[in-house]
Parts: structure tokens; C-alpha cells; sequence
């Protein structure tokens, strides 16, 4: 039997399994949010905060800036590696992550973009630094780009320590104002979790199951790309090992169409378990979890986002760094705000409204709200409005 849900239902549910439903207040456990999310994308970009920091903080807004360096150096409770892009995981999940530092390596054998420009000798002189020196960052190095420099150029100190890092060789120790610093992968990894030897299929099967879990209900495309550490043809064969365990579901989109997807087998009772999400207005970051994959957001939502940091800005249709609002269930509009932490003033630089949203005094009384509250994640005390109110 095939179970239909209602668009109303797929959005909370999908607010529901990513923390968003519930108030962002209470006693803080941050690594139970990352568990939650599965993984928390790492980003260089500080606009107001860096997206990492941003994330975590729309789930509880105790959160602050300097928490998340400590769970990964003080308390190794979280470790760094590649998903769709970095990102920080927890350290309980590393010996269903095996197999991710294996294909990577399979990839970077196969790059013509690393061939030639690091190499085994090259890479062991490094490791040697790194064994007789304890953690190093690029910094370290002085090896320069040869030739032209172009947009992602990495000099070979750096592609050697980026092989080795994706590789599972190498570890990300620690991290001072956003450096990393990189030490042997052994001396970092808990031995019981990093020698943990774990059948390749047994990984597959968490990886997609776990995947489902924290998607509510998803299409096997949806899957593969949660984690990125399965093929296509991986999720495939998964689905038909575990068909006891899933249950085929029937999407109602924003538009009223449907589409056909997968859920854990106890969906009906997530779904009746389901509160409507709080009524706050959120500010979220371009790369929360919640908005990256942009054609589940505009099916889900009928909201239409792209980031466009690396738009041309005569192209841009909205800015460089946009955050969508979220208000309940709905997607009200987005925002552009810059913090200046010299001065420690939130600019409002611009606001954009969703077709078909009023601006109530009420609304207005809830960003101005959220305002105050994201300027404290990045010690701003004042909020300097530069642009008109919608």
C-alpha cells in the first residue's frame, strides 16, 4: 500500500526531521543537533557568521562561536572530511565512514587535476614533518603555485595534505581562526572507532538508511546524495535488500503535483506524532541543510533560491549573501544583512518579500526579534537599518 501525504505534512515533516519545528531555546547539546543533522557543512564565508556556526545556532540559539572547535580538539566528538563538501560528523559515525576515505582516494588516483602535481615521495616528506612536528597547517609550507595562478589553484604543499586529508591519511587536529591544522590520521581518530572493521555492504546500508531517516521520506536520488559516499547503483541495490524496512510513499508538492518516494517503515507514526513547527521567523543560512538542495526546497515550498556568491554581481538576481526566512511552514521571503563586528553593528542591507506575503506589524515585530538575536552570535549590539522596510 501506497501512503499519500499531504503538502502541508511533507513540509512539517521536513522541518521536523531537520530541528526547525521547535523553538531554538533549552539546554544546548550541540552534538546531538549534528547527530540529528547528520553532518554540518563547513564554509570559509563570513558574512554575519560562518555557516557552520549559523546552523547549528537556528537549532538552539545558546549556541556560540567557539563551542564547535571544541567539540573537534578538545573532545574529538566530531571529526572533518568530505560529504557533498566538507563538513563536520560526528566521531560515532567514523567506522561507517570507511569507505568514504577509500573512494576518495579511488577519485584522486583517477584526477588528472592532482596527477603530476603531488606525489608519493612529495607526500611522505610531509608526513615526516607532520610525525617529527606534531600538527601543521599550509601555512607550514612555502611550496608556490607554478605557472598562471587561476580560481582554485592550490600550490603542491597544499594538494599533498588535501590528498592525504580526503584520504583519511591525515586529520584535521584543530582549527585557530578557521586554519586547519592537519596530524596523523591515527593520533586523532579514537583507535576503537578508526580500527573498527566493518563490511562494506553493513556501511552502505547504515549510509542510506541513515540518510532516509534524517530525509522523513526521499527519493533514491535524495539518498545517494545525502551523504555522497554511495553510487547510484549502491542506493539502488540497497533499496531492494531493505524493501521490508521502507515504505513507499506519494509526495504532495507546492504545486499539487506528487511525487513518488521512500520512507522508513514507521512513517504513519512520525506522522502523527507531527506539531506545526513554531511561528518564529527565522533567518537561515544560504547552506543550512534545510535549503540546500534546492529543487526539494522549490517542490516542497514553492520557494525558488540559489546562492550567488559566485555570481557575477550584474547577474545576481538577488545579492551575494541572501538569507531565507522562514515563518512556520513557509518560506516568506529573504534577507541581506552584513554584520561589522569593529563596530558591532547587524546591517540590514536589503529585504525581499515572497508573492502574495503581507508585511503585518506582527512580522515586522518578529524579524526585528530575530535580528537581535543573530547579531549576538556575532557580538553585534546594534541593528543599522539601510535599506527601506518591506
Amino acid at each position: 500500500m501506497t501512503i499519500e501525504i499531504g503538502n502541508l505534512d511533507a513540509r512539517n515533516l521536513w522541518l521536523s526531521t531537520q530541528g526547525l519545528a521547535k523553538t531554538p531555546t533549552g539546554n544546548l547539546d550541540t552534538i546531538s543537533i549534528i547527530k540529528q543533522l547528520g553532518f554540518v557543512q563547513l564554509d570559509t564565508i563570513q558574512v554575519v557568521s560562518r555557516a557552520h556556526h549559523h546552523i547549528i545556532w537556528s537549532r538552539n540559539q545558546n549556541y556560540r562561536e567557539p563551542m564547535l572547535n571544541t567539540l573537534l580538539a578538545r573532545e574529538r566528538q566530531i571529526f572533518e572530511h568530505f560529504t557533498h563538501d566538507a563538513s563536520v560528523i560526528p566521531m560515532d559515525y567514523l567506522p561507517m565512514w570507511q569507505r568514504q576515505f577509500r573512494r576518495k582516494k579511488e577519485q584522486l588516483d583517477r584526477s588528472s587535476w592532482f596527477n603530476g602535481m603531488t606525489n608519493k615521495a612529495g607526500r611522505e616528506a610531509i608526513r615526516k614533518r607532520i610525525e617529527n612536528e606534531g600538527s601543521l597547517s599550509t601555512h607550514s609550507f612555502d611550496t608556490k603555485v607554478a605557472g598562471a595562478k587561476k580560481m582554485w589553484a592550490r600550490p603542491p604543499h597544499k594538494l599533498a595534505l588535501d590528498y592525504m586529508w580526503y584520504t583519511g591519511e591525515l586529520a584535521t587536529c584543530h582549527r585557530v581562526n578557521f586554519t586547519k591544522y592537519y596530524n596523523i590520521a591515527e593520533r586523532v581518530f579514537p583507535a576503537q572507532l578508526h580500527d573498527q572493521g566493518v563490511a562494506d555492504e553493513e556501511q552502505i546500508d547504515w549510509l542510506c538508511m541513515s540518510a532516509l531517516e534524517r530525509l522523513g521520506v526521499g527519493t533514491l536520488r535524495e539518498i545517494q546524495e545525502f551523504w555522497d559516499a554511495v553510487s547510484t547503483k549502491e542506493v539502488k541495490a540497497w533499496s531492494e535488500r531493505a524493501m521490508a524496512s521502507l515504505a513507499k510513499v506519494e509526495i504532495q508538492s507546492a504545486d499539487g503535483s506528487w511525487t513518488s518516494t521512500y520512507a522508513p517503515n514507521d512513517i504513519e507514526r512520525r506522522l502523527s506524532e507531527l506539531k506545526a513547527p513554531t511561528s518564529r521567523l527565522r533567518i537561515l543560512n544560504p547552506f543550512d541543510p534545510a535549503v540546500r538542495n534546492r529543487k526539494r526546497l522549490s517542490r516542497l515550498f514553492g520557494f525558488d533560491y540559489r546562492v550567488e556568491m559566485f555570481v557575477p554581481a550584474s547577474q545576481r538576481l538577488w545579492g551575494y549573501y541572501v538569507y531565507p526566512l522562514l515563518e512556520g511552514s513557509r518560506f516568506v521571503g529573504r534577507i541581506e544583512v552584513k554584520a561589522d563586528r569593529k563596530t558591532g553593528a547587524l546591517n540590514v542591507l536589503n529585504v525581499w518579500l515572497e508573492n502574495g506575503v503581507k508585511w503585518t506589524p506582527q512580522r515586522s515585530n518578529k524579524l526585528d526579534a530575530e535580528l537581535v538575536r543573530l547579531g549576538k552570535l556575532a557580538s553585534c549590539e546594534t541593528i543599522d537599518w539601510q535599506c527601506p522596510t518591506p
